[in-house]
Parts: structure tokens; sequence; C-alpha cells
């Protein structure tokens, strides 16, 4: 699993100039491929899907069609940054999908994490599919593969498949378009500098396909998921505050499906924990816990217990892995 593995003469993407080259060399293959045709994307707003979309625009510009699906896991403000970035700044054919009522509803009750992971895959695939539906005259789809994708597949450790396991009536109309198969995660962020995506989006922590939900152990609810996000992003807020944003690897909130008993304003409570997890590593097989200060954990206590409704006890993890993983579930 080298980088020689990669076509003869292929350089390690580690300056603005080569990422440079590489754009222009991509934007030329994408137009070779396509030519007039229509391309669909599954744009998430992750970092391969964001980077796959700019290039897109860059060289395919309104015959790339890009489908959102907000499923109501994703992080604050995610959403309207994606159709701030693509719809607005960059004029891309975006297609946005709620579907937060579409997923909540099947999740509804649902307390198996596994189960939960399934219904999260297979409803987003459901919504995708019924937009490709849609669309007429598409005859490519394009997808975030990265080189680590091709390597796992072929060493047996992931499955890497093609048309992200679509309907085969939908899979079977499209030839597939990925313009960073070749690349490292992180040659895809010098790529997406280069295109100009904003900081935040390219250098976006890691962020679990099912999203919150795995931050919302238990039964899925909507006052407890919005817990989740709120407290989320009061987190992001003071990392970012604090000159961390970027330094720590990654950092969320858990809000765990028990209460306790507490006082806020000279009543009794019965509410939700909130825990923190803050975590650096290299390869994720390992990870270490970082260590906040104090004063850091006093005020995000404060904010939290005091802004975000149903919580009243504010927790820190201070356990590696392993024992533990990097998420709850």
């Amino acid at each position: 699993m080298q980088d020689i593995r990669r076509p003869e003469g292929m350089v390690r993407i580690t300056t603005p100039e080569l990422a440079e080259a590489f754009v222009e060399e991509q934007l030329a293959a994408i137009r070779a491929q396509v030519g007039d045709g229509k391309v669909l994307l599954a744009l998430s707003g992750g970092v391969d899907s964001s980077v796959v979309a700019a290039l897109l625009i860059k060289a395919i510009g309104q015959n790339l069609v890009c489908v959102h699906v907000n499923h109501g896991l994703l992080r604050k403000g995610e959403p309207e940054q994606v159709i701030e970035v693509f719809r607005n700044q960059m004029n891309a054919n975006l297609v946005y999908v709620d579907a937060t009522d579409r997923f909540l509803d099947k999740l509804a009750g649902v307390a198996d994490p596994e189960q939960k992971r399934h219904i999260i895959g297979e409803e987003f695939i459901d919504v995708f599919a019924e937009e490709a539906r849609k669309q007429e005259g598409i005859s490519f789809l394009a997808q975030g593969t990265i080189w680590p994708d091709i390597l796992e597949s072929e060493a047996g450790i992931k499955a890497h498949h093609n048309a992200g396991g679509l309907p085969e009536d939908i899979a079977s109309r499209f030839e597939l378009v990925e313009p960073v198969r070749i690349l490292f995660k992180d040659e895809v962020r010098e790529v997406g500098r280069v295109l100009g995506l904003p900081s935040n989006m390219v250098d976006r922590q890691p962020f679990p396909g099912p999203g919150l939900g795995v931050r919302c152990p238990g039964a899925i609810t909507r006052d407890r998921l919005e817990a989740v996000r709120e407290s989320d992003a009061i987190l992001r807020e003071e990392f970012a505050k604090a000159g961390l944003e970027g330094k720590v690897w990654q950092y969320f909130t858990v809000v765990p499906d028990f209460k306790s008993t507490g006082v806020k304003d000279g009543k009794r409570t019965f509410d939700w924990p909130c825990i923190i997890r803050a975590i650096n590593t290299t390869d994720v097989m390992e990870v270490t816990v970082e260590h906040l200060s104090a004063e850091m954990l006093d005020h995000l206590a404060q904010r939290i217990t005091s802004e975000v409704p149903g919580i009243n006890r504010v927790l820190f993890d201070y356990t590696p892995k392993p024992p533990a993983t990097v998420e709850y579930e």
C-alpha cells in the first residue's frame, strides 16, 4: 500500500503548485471523458465530494447536477454552508433535498447501533436514487473515491462499490467519473484549497456517515438530537476561539439516552448529560485524549448547561483507544 502503486510518475501533492498542476490535468481529463454530457453527484459537504464538485463545476459548469440530501443528522449550519458555497458562490446546479422527517420517522424507536446505520445508509440510497430518476439526459455519475478506498478494496478490507450501491436500474445508466481516485486525503485537501473551497470545509474534521445519529446513542429523539447539535456547535465555536481548530484531530459531543437530577433556577431538573470527546491520532487504530484546561472545561460546562435545553451535566471522556473506540456507536 505505497504511493508507487499509483500511476507511474505520480508525485505526492504537497504544494499549491503541484495541486494547481493536478487540477489542470483533471480539468482536461474530465472534459475529454464527459464532453457535452451531464454528470450527477451526491454532494454530502464532506471533503472528498466537495472537492469533486468544485473540480467538475470548473470543468463543465451547469452540466454537473449536485444532489445534497439533508438527512437531519448533520451538524449545525452544514446544509446552509453547502447551499451558500456551491449554489450561491459557485453557481452550481444544486438540488437540495430536506429528507429530515423521512429519516427520523424511519429511525423512531430504533436503538440498535447497526440497525440505525443500516437504515440511514439504505434510506440515503433510496432518496438519491429517487432524485436520479427525476433527472434526464445524465450519462455520468461522479464519486469522491480516493486512493485508500481502492487499496482497501483490493486488500479485501473494505468493499469499493461502483455507483455507491445504487439500484441496478440506476447504476447501469452511468459511467463513473472519479477525478480524485489517485489521491490521499491530505492531497485532496490541498486540491480543495487551490480550488478556493473554504478552510472549514477543506480541513473539516472526520465526520461519520450516519452523522449525529451515532452521537445520540439509543433510540434517536428529535429533542435529544437537537441537544447534540447545539452542544456540538458550542464546542466547535470554543475550540476555534481557543486556537485549537485544526490542531486537535477530532472533537465532538455525545448525549446518551439516560437522565439524572439537577437544579436550575432553584428548581429540580431531570435532564441528560453531555459528554465531550477530544482526541488525536495518526492512524485511527490508536487514539490519545487531548487534555483540555480546567478553565476551558469550566467555560464549556457553563455554556452548554445554560444554553442547551435538556442538558444539566457536562462530562469529559478521558478514555483512549483502546479500550474505547472513537465514536460511541
